[in-house]
């Protein structure tokens, strides 16, 4: 089931396309080919055969006019039998389309997904799909802050995976650098989802770093995001406080049909949906929960 964290980790890819090529060289240690630019491409991997699969994300790498590596992206945040069934899938029909290598990069929010999703998928004798998968083991700790701006996303992952460690002061530093070379909308966006899964003393760590004035460094992202104007403050805080507050309402609708209809909710799901903030996400599912047999009916129906 799409959530938050989902949806923006994939926003990462589909904001920069060359993340892809910068993980699988860097923390993953794949060899890449030489490329001139990396691009976003359609989802669909669909194949003669009546089923339809859609990968999270399809990043290809170009050299003049080839695709040199095609990158298969999916955000995984649970174990998901069904999903590594699909995988092998999604690179054949990848393959074939663009008659070029293709990769699976899988990105995993738990050590213990990434190494579930790491395991190769044997097909047969001789069949074997082995993904590549990015934990908070592969995530590298960043705090260099040129290596911040080179790359900012990656010190949002390093944020997100290290960022409850004793000190996370270097860390955060790097992040808020990175967020002032990324556009405003994005950083916003970042800056939400790192301080929403932060536990409370690290989130404390970085509103304090992101209002002291006083402190040694305080990014020009930082000052926007917190010092727009006290006008524009109270307007944004009302802002968040009804969106909040019709997201509890959509959240508790989901639920009451759901239970009304029997369908039985995992406390993990259900955590999921009490968190979830995307109203537009709350209405696709209550819309399917009024005819939902299981929790699984919730899923896309174009996904695999």
């Amino acid at each position: 089931m799409p959530s938050h964290i989902h949806e923006i980790l994939i926003e990462m890819f589909r904001g920069r396309p060359a993340l892809a090529a910068e993980l699988l060289t860097g923390p993953l240690h794949v060899t890449v080919p030489d490329f001139e630019k990396a691009r976003l491409s359609p989802g669909d991997l669909t194949d003669i055969a009546p089923t339809e699969y859609r990968a999270d994300a399809v990043v290809t790498l170009d050299d003049h006019d080839s695709t040199v590596l095609a990158v298969v992206i999916e955000v995984q945040l649970r174990i998901d039998q069904r999903k590594r069934r699909s995988w092998p899938a999604y690179l054949a029909t990848l393959y074939a389309r663009l008659d070029s290598p293709v990769v699976l990069l899988v990105v995993c929010p738990t050590q213990p997904i990434a190494e579930w999703c790491a395991a190769p998928i044997t097909m047969g004798p001789g069949s074997v799909v082995t993904p590549r998968a990015l934990g908070p083991d592969q995530v590298p700790i960043v705090t260099d802050l040129d290596a911040a701006r080179r790359i900012p996303e990656l010190a949002v992952l390093s944020a997100l995976a290290h960022g409850a460690r004793p000190d996370p002061t270097p860390i955060f530093e790097a992040l808020l650098t990175a967020l002032d070379v990324i556009d405003h909308d994005h950083a916003n966006l970042y800056t939400d989802l790192v301080l929403t899964v932060l536990p409370a003393a690290a989130r404390d760590c970085l509103e304090e770093l992101m209002t002291t004035t006083s402190h040694r460094y305080q990014s020009d992202f930082a000052r926007r995001y917190f010092n727009e104007g006290e006008a524009s403050g109270e307007a944004r805080g009302e802002a968040r406080g009804e969106a909040r507050g019709e997201a509890r309402g959509e959240v508790k609708a989901l639920l009451t049909i759901l239970d009304a209809r029997g369908v039985q909710i995992p406390d993990q799901i259900r955590a999921d949906i009490t968190k979830c903030t995307d109203l537009d996400q709350l209405g696709i599912w209550i819309r399917r929960a009024a005819t939902a047999n299981t929790i699984q009916d919730l899923d896309n129906p174009d996904r695999g």
